[in-house]
């Protein structure tokens, strides 16, 4: 017997094994969300190099420079590579992790000048898709590619 199909959903069948459902997606649509996520990541948290100092800033250093409004800015893009995480099928114990990467990172950079030295070098968003991609390669969705670093996905 299949699931009833809701308005304005689409129809997926639970029953059969492999089958992508918004909430986990297959291992090609992993690979896409995980590039994604590293490419954002780097946006946010390295996109630029700081001439003379050969530090790496991002989005993220530079918005938050703004008091309050771009601190909340550079969370909410972070809690959105939470949420992407959650929805590859991180473990609850992996989310709070990268929550709490968030947090600290929005509570410290709210402070003046201070916040903004710290939003530079902390790099949370790097940090939590690391923490992903380490995650998935262990649990067999994805495996370290020796030649380029990327991650290839595991047939079978």
């Amino acid at each position: 017997m299949s699931t009833p199909r809701i308005p304005g959903r689409p129809a997926t069948d639970f029953s059969k094994a492999g089958v992508a459902t918004p909430f986990r997606p297959k291992a090609d649509d992993r690979e896409a969300t995980l590039l994604r996520l590293e490419a954002l990541a780097h946006l946010i948290d390295s996109a630029f190099l700081i001439p003379g100092l050969n530090r790496r800033v991002g989005l993220d250093a530079i918005v938050g420079l703004v008091p309050i409004v771009g601190d909340v800015a550079g969370m909410v893009i972070a809690s959105y590579v939470v949420n992407e995480a959650r929805r590859l099928g991180a473990p609850r114990w992996l989310v709070a992790r990268m929550m709490a990467n968030v947090v600290f990172d929005g509570a410290l950079g709210i402070v003046p000048l201070a916040g903004d030295l710290f939003d530079a070098a902390f790099k949370a968003n790097r940090r939590n898709v690391a923490l992903l991609r380490r995650h998935l390669e262990k649990t067999g969705g994805l495996r370290p590619n020796e030649i380029e670093g990327t991650a290839v996905r595991i047939d079978g």
